[in-house]
């Protein structure tokens, strides 16, 4: 047995007979139909990275008990050391795709391990579920698995609450017996479900009394009879080549619609049964919701690091760099790149003890995701100002180089001061695919709803800010004089 889990045993893994549909067919081998095959083979480069003699103490850990070593997203950190180390592991993972893996095994991993540091909270709704909960979190995390989940439901009617949307829209339970309950309807947005192994079905958004039927989480294998896989447009199917689309033809972990179609889910992984408020308090009354937002800040740390490198290179292919107002725009983002590095230094710094575990400082956290998701569309803008129409102009693909004349052409006409004519094609087409592409827009739409919309996350920051502190300064300064005393030494 190898010393971690490596990208071979994932593909492997995803051998299994999933039902994924894709432009109206069945796909027979995600691993190697041409709408997936490039971003399966790029999960399994995160695995084949943590396997290498070189990255094992930086990415992986052994558990107690166990003789083979898994990802240090696994770990569960006792104190603010552990926690920087696991950072330190995340951050490297995601520097292999520039941060554009939004879904890596790591965020998942993130979720769970919140969550049971906070098993407490699952004992209160039931020993039973308490101990699915913890025996699960064993068996995903000594299986290394890579879990993608499934926690809001289709949009639909948005004027109704969700048990009064048609039926069979919304996963619901339809059936239970002693071997477990029967589920029957949709979630989304199952990102990176085709390279996973498992889906964890749960409800973030609140649910009312009355809803019981929709209140409830498990975790399923991807292959369990009766789960379906919509998948949406394949940005890597579209993709010209790696030399004109290198980030879409890689790292598309698509987005999917997941229909149970009367899924059966024994009782040991049925985490939440039959209570609203439970699926509220599985992520909010848990480090869990901070745990896996938290793993977000971390890769979107690596993404801005990698978009404030492309702006700089932008006006460095175009002669712009030393013009002061170009230098002013630099600056402006590399103090936002910074800001991110900051408040998730911030997070794990100020953070605190949960029993014996370490957890990042949720109001923090909470702050840095609306900060966030409003910095990025803004610094995606400043890179097309900063780029003009050079994103435009660029050869219609890598076969305009295939002949002479045409390639004459573009040696005249793509001149840089730093960069060779290929060069400049080379790295233009990296920018659009980054930042103007299909693939590129959808990612923006990604950063800045992916935790919800504007109001919700303003409400998770408004609600652990410190108000008793800020108006106790307020109220403070207004102790130390009044109207009388006031009055009495105003001359009249």
């Amino acid at each position: 047995m190898t010393t971690c889990k490596t990208g071979a045993e994932h593909i492997k893994s995803l051998k299994d007979g999933r039902t994924v549909y894709i432009d109206g067919e069945l796909v027979p081998d995600v691993t190697e139909h041409p709408a997936f095959r490039n971003s399966v083979k790029s999960a399994a480069m995160l695995y084949d990275f943590q396997a290498r003699p070189e990255n094992i103490e930086l990415m992986t850990f052994k558990p107690e008990g166990s003789n083979r070593r898994i990802n240090r997203a696994w770990q569960m950190p006792r104190n603010y050391n552990e926690m920087v180390q696991r950072r330190k592991a995340m951050q490297a993972w995601a520097g292999l795709s520039c941060g554009f893996m939004g879904r890596s095994p790591d965020h998942l991993a993130s979720a769970l391990v919140g969550q049971r540091m906070g098993i407490e909270v699952f004992r209160k709704h039931g020993e039973d579920r308490a101990k699915a909960l913890a025996g699960y979190f064993e068996e995903a995390s000594r299986n290394d698995y890579y879990l993608t989940y499934v926690i809001i439901n289709p949009q639909a009617e948005r004027g109704k609450d969700w048990g009064e949307q048609a039926e069979d829209l919304v996963a619901r339970i339809v059936d239970e017996d002693s071997g477990g309950m029967t589920i029957r309807g949709a979630k989304m947005l199952g990102t990176s479900s085709i390279m996973a192994n498992e889906v964890l079905v749960a409800n973030l958004q609140p649910l009312r009394p009355g809803e019981e039927h929709l209140a409830f989480s498990c975790a399923l294998p991807m292959n369990v009879n009766g789960l379906r896989v919509l998948s949406r447009k394949s940005y890597e199917a579209a993709a010209v080549s790696t030399f004109d689309n290198p980030i879409s033809s890689r790292f598309d972990e698509n987005d999917a619609l997941i229909y149970f179609d009367d899924v059966k889910v024994p009782w040991e992984r049925v985490f939440v049964y039959r209570d609203t408020d439970m699926c509220r308090a599985q992520f909010h009354d848990t480090p869990g919701h901070a745990y896996q937002n938290y793993q977000a800040q971390i890769r979107l740390s690596v993404k801005i690091n990698f978009l404030v490198g492309l702006a700089h290179k932008i006006t460095e292919a175009i002669g712009t760099t030393n013009m002061p107002p170009i230098r002013e725009q630099l600056g402006y983002l590399a103090a936002h790149a910074s800001m991110v590095h900051a408040t998730m230094a911030g997070m794990e710094a100020e953070g605190n003890m949960r029993g014996e575990w370490w957890v990042p400082n949720k109001h923090y956290m909470y702050s840095a995701q609306v900060l966030t998701q409003d910095l990025y569309p803004r610094v995606i803008n400043t890179l097309r100002d900063l780029a003009g129409g050079a994103l435009i102009m660029l050869p219609s693909s890598i076969r305009d180089f295939n002949d002479p004349e045409l390639k004459r052409i573009i040696d005249l006409t793509q001149r840089s001061a730093k960069m060779q004519p290929e060069e400049k094609v080379k790295f233009l087409k990296a920018a659009w695919d980054a930042i103007g592409s299909e693939f590129g827009s959808r990612h923006t739409q990604y950063e800045m709803f992916y935790a919800g919309a504007r109001f919700v996350t303003a409400g998770h920051s408004y609600r652990t800010f410190n108000w008793e502190g800020a108006t106790g300064l307020v109220d403070r300064l207004m102790a130390t004089y009044d109207l009388s005393e006031e009055l009495s030494r105003t001359p009249r």
